[in-house]
């Protein structure tokens, strides 16, 4: 498989001394990698430095086996992201927000706003303002627009963030399939093992700014009852503690 995410030696340092250091990391194709780590662990900041949101000061980032800093505008066309808060015009309905957003990428076909908010169980509320949604309506309308353009590349930051346990099934059965019937590959980030565990065919645990081990689920899961055991071993052996 062809490699669609390849990270090499990536360092971004703020002045407060946090950030990323020496992260070497592949996605390839039809890969849903899950970020695991604790707040402040470096997830996000991976994920801005792949979008362009972070300068980084050392270290290569390759998108679809293209450099990322000498083709970024060619290789954003085909990626869709939620970091952080979903960027949502509040007085504007969802429908028209999404609009907005067609605009901005151009070529999305005609009624693939609808089907995009169908697919998030918002199409409803299409009329309605964002400004009046629920942090798990917002959220919904974030992974709309991120799914937009029918991406190739998806990087979703606590993509399952205040949603409710209907919800968070949804949006694992929407990446699962996206994946299968698209070919789309993800990055994913999350706190909760559980929810990597169920999702990512491949995990990256982050610990205080560093990648301390990349492993498919199915390995991690061998020797481990839950992901959330390896986790913490993988972070006992970082510490040098001793594994009981």
């Amino acid at each position: 498989m062809s490699d669609v995410i390849s990270i090499s030696r990536l360092t971004k340092l703020y002045r407060n001394g946090r950030g990323i250091k020496n992260i070497s990391l592949t996605v390839e194709e039809g890969d849903i990698v899950g970020l695991l780590g604790p707040n402040g662990s470096g997830k996000t900041t991976i994920m801005k430095c792949i979008l362009g949101l972070n300068r980084f000061s050392q270290g290569e980032i390759k998108v679809f086996g293209k450099d990322l800093s000498d083709n970024f505008e060619e290789i954003m066309r085909e990626v869709g992201a939620l970091v952080e808060a979903p960027a949502i015009h509040k007085d504007l309905s969802a429908y028209r927000n999404l609009t907005l957003r067609a605009g901005i990428y151009g070529g999305v076909p005609q009624g693939r706003i609808d089907r995009v908010l169908d697919m998030v169980h918002l199409l409803q509320y299409k009329k309605d303002k964002a400004g009046r949604f629920s942090l798990g309506m917002k959220q919904r309308l974030g992974l709309a627009s991120a799914f937009l353009t029918e991406p190739k590349l998806m990087i979703l930051d606590e993509p399952v963030n205040g949603l409710d346990i209907e919800g968070v099934v949804e949006v694992r059965e929407i990446i699962k399939r996206m994946r299968d019937e698209k070919g789309a590959s993800f990055l994913i980030s999350s706190h909760m093992a559980g929810e990597i565990e169920k999702t990512c065919n491949k995990v990256a645990v982050m610990y205080e700014g560093e990648l301390i081990a990349f492993e498919t689920t199915e390995n991690a899961l061998r020797l481990h009852p839950s992901l959330e055991d390896y986790f913490l071993d993988v972070v006992k052996e970082k510490r040098g503690e001793v594994i009981i």
